[in-house]
């Protein structure tokens, strides 16, 4: 079989742990055999980011920047524990909140629906995506420790040099502060990738935040949403026959659970973090989450949204076998090679990405898989299949697709 043609390298950012072992096994028994891959390849495994600085972080964003479409592995961020553990110079900030501050988008995660992994919300019967805004709040806020009684203020210095203050807190003793921000250029484009990504899947919009008890922060979000929405997007909606509408986030996490799903929630950063793990986790497993992050420019990164999964790669240290689900990390091949053969128009390309999916959850529904899956399916008599006899059984599956 001749194998499928590139022209345009995508960005591959390698990682950690066990997720870095199904990489190289998803590359050589699914991807190889069928595409001349062209990858632009950096390595974003811990060691190599500790020995560069941090740089080839960097380098990778912007590569992504060059090319339009990346595929990442998980990363870890380092604790304490791990800066030990790796005898790292620093403690080094997420990869994923380095690589999206400088691409600027919006994160879309949703789940992969299959037969036989039922949600745990019986009331929902289509995907639920997450939109989550990619920069700034908590993810890139400054803290500090109090060690005793005195005053902290917000102050604002203009470039003529004039101050604004605003009290904090007067503390009477020791304590913690934490201060955060974000920017209207960002909060534009992620309001607009929100309205273009409805448009563009044809699913109603909700956005959500606290603008009730933030009545600066949360509720210019709120505002810019809805002049964007107002100026822009309003007829186009409608003529969809598209909904937006903004609701409190305790209102809409309300609204979710009794929903039958089939639409977009838009959320803020942290906000996006925790909601998606919740819907990942309702409708079946972490592993089944499909992840991608969109710039304002056309600029697509995918990966896995979770973790590198430590607790498997320590037992793979030990020469034990795991049962772990690779099927996010395949889907992150298949999105981005999707995408790279639509900007090239190479329909072969396109066309191998969605037999490869169809390839994936036919294995499942057909009972061969992880671990994860097999503790909640419906199905009967189902396999449970270790790490790489699973990729393996999807390797048989998409041979014949291909052939």
């Amino acid at each position: 079989m001749q194998k499928i043609q590139m022209t345009t390298p995508l960005v591959e950012m390698d990682g950690d742990e066990k997720t870095r072992i199904l990489w190289k096994w998803i590359k050589e028994d699914l991807l190889e055999p069928f595409v001349d891959l062209k990858t632009e390849y950096y390595d974003l495994g811990l060691t190599c980011r500790d020995q560069t600085d941090d740089q080839v972080t960097i380098d990778s964003a912007m590569a992504t920047k060059k090319y339009g479409v990346a595929v990442k592995c998980a990363t870890i961020t380092p604790n304490a524990a791990r800066v030990k553990e790796y005898g790292l110079k620093e403690m080094w900030k997420s990869p994923n909140g380095t690589i999206r501050a400088i691409l600027d988008g919006t994160v879309f995660r949703a789940p992969i629906v299959v037969k036989g992994i039922e949600p745990n919300v019986k009331t929902w019967k289509k995907p639920i995506t997450i939109a989550r805004h990619a920069y700034g709040d908590v993810y890139k806020a400054t803290e500090m420790k109090i060690p005793a009684a005195g005053k902290c203020e917000l102050v604002y210095t203009n470039e003529a040099g004039e101050e604004t203050r605003a009290l904090i807190h007067h503390f009477t003793g020791a304590g913690i502060v934490q201060g955060q921000h974000n920017v209207e250029a960002s909060i534009e484009s992620f309001a607009r990738s929100c309205f273009n990504y409805a448009l563009d899947t044809k699913q109603d919009l909700w956005f959500a935040t606290k603008d009730t008890i933030s009545k600066k922060y949360d509720h210019t979000f709120k505002d810019i949403f809805q002049e964007i929405y107002d100026a822009e997007y309003k007829d186009r909606f409608e003529e969809a026959g598209l909904e937006y509408f903004y609701t409190l986030i305790d209102d809409a996490v309300a609204r979710v659970i009794k929903s039958q799903g089939g639409y977009i929630w838009a959320c803020k950063n942290y906000d996006g973090d925790v909601m998606s793990d919740m819907i990942a986790t309702a409708f079946g497993s972490l592993a089944m989450m499909t992840s991608v992050l969109v710039s304002p420019d056309g600029t697509y990164e995918y990966e896995a949204a979770h973790g590198t999964v430590q607790r498997h790669y320590y037992k793979h240290l030990k020469g034990e076998e795991t049962s772990t689900n690779s099927v996010a990390t395949i889907f992150a091949w298949s999105g981005a090679l999707r995408k790279r053969g639509e900007l090239d128009h190479l329909p072969e390309l396109v066309d191998f990405s969605e037999k490869l999916e169809k390839a994936t959850i036919d294995t499942i529904e057909s009972g061969c898989m992880t671990k994860d899956l097999a503790l909640i399916t419906t199905l009967q008599n189902v396999t449970v299949c270790t790490s790489q006899e699973f990729i393996r059984e999807i390797a048989k599956r998409l041979a014949k697709r291909m052939a």
